[in-house]
């Protein structure tokens, strides 16, 4: 599905993301790919803001994480590596998590912040 990331003074980024909404989706995750293309991504969906926490146990690429508010604000980017299986705490509640090629956001200047447009998911906005 297309997400739509608003920045800053900036035009609007789309990604095209896997949701992953239930416990084995998300247990899942992006464990196992060998490619995940610039302007790809997966977005973690949980139904309730907590403390969210991930770790690249059996994930090949590196990748980054945007932890994301329950309004579509991201929180913090953090940088993740292959096989490393030290968690990665968000630094507060949050709803949403969206994993990308490490150095993704950067490249096209997303930052905290910023919003993606959860309004336009069907599975969050029917909610």
């Amino acid at each position: 599905m297309e997400l739509r990331i608003e920045r800053a003074e900036e035009d609007p980024v789309v990604i095209t993301a896997e949701l992953a909404i239930t416990d084995a989706e998300r247990n899942q995750g992006l464990m196992y790919r060998e490619k995940l293309s610039d302007g790809e991504g997966m977005l973690f969906i949980f139904d309730r803001d907590q403390q969210l926490s991930f770790w690249m146990k059996n994930t090949l690429i590196p990748l980054s994480i945007a932890f994301v508010s329950s309004d579509g604000r991201i929180t913090e980017i953090r940088d993740m590596q292959p096989h490393d299986e030290t968690s990665v705490r968000s630094s507060r509640s949050v709803r949403y998590a969206l994993e990308v090629p490490q150095g993704w956001f950067d490249r096209v200047g997303v930052q905290s912040g910023d919003i993606l447009r959860l309004d336009l998911i069907p599975q969050i906005s029917g909610h």
